[in-house]
This record gives structure tokens, sequence and C-alpha cells, in this order.
């Protein structure tokens, strides 16, 4: 596996930089150990809170986010740049988006893909750029989208499920395209890493069928099976995407953020003691392989349930992707869900921090990432508070 170099060595030079530049945030923490935050643009969720903001606007709500996650002890945010087919970078690929401007194709002003990037770098964060690889529209309709987007040059690339707007996964040139799309922004800016979600077919919706009969039997490369067919079309974008990364950029991390449970145990038995939705057969993402055979640096299972669940026992989980990656170069991170603090079934303010107090017991535990920065300014500022003072203290 090709590794990225320590987070102590990236965060002494990211401290350099911010000596350099004489930036007035303070740089954050040179712990080995991963503490970052998820910040999503798809629905205006984290930043920036609405569409149409001016740059200068866009660029203050982000300063202020990154100042927080400083305070917050964190040393790395995932920046969601590529959320609906579109682009935060002047891609030649797509067209840029309208969760920035409120109008698709629109021109910001300004570059936000090195804006983000150069901030972070400033306070001494890891800048890991996440994509979304197949969702195209929160609508079903195409003609919401500008007349030259790929997905309407290409309708046949696409199908609706759900009332959004999806590429196939199983069509060979959306592959390709999506591979270079990505690759174009890791081409041009200084990224960390290289991070995907736990998109990749659609969730199921309502009992209906992924419409892509005919793909199958355009694209079917002999398989038999449609569900092991589409666990081959995720397969190859994840392993043509470690490829492409590392020949780019060799030393950014390629990692991917899954569902928590890949397979229940009364599946297989080498699944989880769990009973909740397995991405293996939900969303065609066979994650243990991934790890099994290194086409990821890290893996960051959503792991967002907590201690006591009926479905997915925090404690039975996390042990589990512990095993998973024992032996392997693999890295594990655990997804946090900060939002999820003060709902019925987590009322406990000290649920977090005691996730992290049981992550230590686990020896192939490497750090948390939490879902999402508002999150922490608002139902989980009091838990993180407590994360903070209890394991952030370094």
């Amino acid at each position: 596996m090709r590794k990225l170099g320590s987070l102590s060595t990236a965060m002494g030079l990211a401290a350099a930089l911010v000596g350099l530049l004489g930036t007035a945030g303070v740089a954050a923490p040179s712990s080995t150990e991963m503490r970052g935050v998820w910040i999503a643009s798809v629905a205006n969720t984290d930043w920036p809170s609405r569409r149409g903001l001016s740059a200068e606007q866009q660029e203050s709500e982000y300063r202020a986010m990154l100042d927080q996650a400083v305070a917050n002890r964190m040393n790395a945010v995932f920046v969601q740049v590529r959320p609906t087919a579109d682009a935060f970078w002047p891609s030649p690929w797509e067209p840029w988006s309208h969760w920035l401007t409120g109008q698709q194709g629109r021109d910001p002003g300004y570059d936000p893909m090195r804006f983000l990037v150069d901030e972070a770098h400033q306070r001494g964060l890891e800048f890991h750029a996440w994509f979304n690889p197949y969702r195209v529209s929160m609508t079903d309709d195409p003609n919401s989208l500008v007349p030259t987007h790929p997905a309407r040059v290409h309708p046949e690339w696409t199908f609706s499920y759900g009332g959004k707007l999806y590429y196939d996964p199983g069509v060979p040139q959306v592959r390709q395209f999506v591979t270079e799309a990505i690759t174009d922004a890791v081409s041009r800016y200084e990224v960390d890493g290289v991070h995907l979600d736990d998109y990749f077919y659609p969730y199921p919706a309502d009992g209906r069928r992924i419409p892509d009969e005919r793909t199958f039997a355009a694209h079917g490369k002999g398989f038999d099976n449609i569900d092991d067919w589409r666990r081959d079309n995720v397969n190859d974008l994840i392993s043509g995407l470690d490829e492409r990364v590392h020949a780019v950029r060799p030393r950014a991390e390629f990692g991917v953020s899954p569902s928590g449970i890949w397979r229940n145990a009364r599946s297989d038995p080498a699944g989880s003691d769990t009973n909740g939705m397995e991405s293996y057969s939900s969303i065609f993402a066979d994650t243990r392989r991934w790890v099994r055979e290194g086409w990821v640096d890290y893996i960051a299972p959503q792991v967002y349930w907590q201690f006591g669940h009926p479905a997915a026992d925090y404690a039975k989980v996390v042990p589990w992707w512990s095993r998973t990656v024992e032996g392997t170069d693999v890295k594990l991170y655990i997804g946090q869900a900060a939002y999820e603090v003060g709902q019925p079934n987590w009322t406990d303010p000290a649920e977090l921090t005691n996730h992290l107090t049981f992550n230590a017991s686990q020896p192939n535990v490497e750090g948390d990432i939490y879902f999402s920065a508002n999150s922490l300014n608002t139902v989980a500022e009091e838990a993180i508070t407590r994360v903070v003072r209890d394991h952030y203290t370094s």
C-alpha cells in the first residue's frame, strides 16, 4: 500500500506554513490519530450555509468552521467538493455547483477548491476532498440540469430512482468519466486525501427495483447474477480510483466511509453480530473485500449507533471492523454520528466520549471522523466539549 506520510509530519509542515503566511489561526494539534470532521455541501448542510452567498460570505463561513475545528483540536477536514455530479473547482468535465451560486454552471467568482485547501493547510489541518461518485441530482428531472451537463448529453448514462437522478454504475463509460472528473481535481490541488462516502448504487426505496436490466444485458461481463455484477462494477470503480489517485498524487490517501454494516452474521458467518441493512446487498458495496484487497488506504465506517442499539450495538460493530483490518495495511477510522446527539435514542451527552474510551481498547482503531461540522456547534456542542476534555488534551 502507498501511504501518506505520518499525520505528525504533515501537521509539522503545515504549522510551518502557518508561520510563513502569518495567519491568525492557531495550528491544529500534531496528534497521529485521526481527528476529522465532515463538511457537507449537498443541500447546503454545512457549507456554504445557503446558495447565492457572495464569495466573501462563503470564505468567512468556511474560515469560521476551520477555526472551530482547530478549537476542537481536530487535525483534518473532509470537505464535499462534488456533491451532485458538479464541481467546486473550474472543472472541464462538469459544471459549477448550484450549491455555491444557486445556479448550476454559474462561476462563483473565485476558485473555491483552491481557497478550501489553502485555508485548511494554513491552520495545520489535513484536507481530504470528498466526492460523491454517482448522484447527479436531488430531483429526477434531467431538465433541471444545464443543457451541457454530461447527464443530459448522455441520457443513456443515467437512471431515475427514488425521486433522484443517478449515473448508472454499470455503464463502463460512466465509471471512466467519474474517475476522470475526480482525477482532474486531484491533479490540480494539493489534497491530502481523496474520500468517497457511502453512496454507490442507490439505497433501496420502497422496494423498487433499480432500473438497470438493460445495462446488465449490454454490459453483463459474463455474470449470471445481477447483484454480483453490480458489486463488480463498484469494485471496478474503487480499485481503479485507487490506482489513478496514487498515480497522480502518490502521497495522498484514498479512503471510503461506507455504511457501518458489511453483512450480518446470519447472511455470512464472516459478518458482524448485527441485524441491520447490509452495504453488501443494499448498495452493492463489498467493503470487506476492499480492505482485504488493499484497494483503500483507510476505511471509515459510519458506526452511527449507540451502545446497546438492538440492531447494531456500537460495542459489537467496532470490534468487527477492528478484526477486519487486522493484518492489513488499511487504517481504521470510526465515523461518529454527532448529529444524533439529543435524539430519542441518544440522550446521554457522554455517549460520544464513551465511544472514544471504548475505541482505545480496540488495537486497530486509529481515530474518528464526526458528521458533521454544524452538529458540533449545535446539538453536539456539549458532547464534543467532553470529547476534547477527555481525549484531545494533547
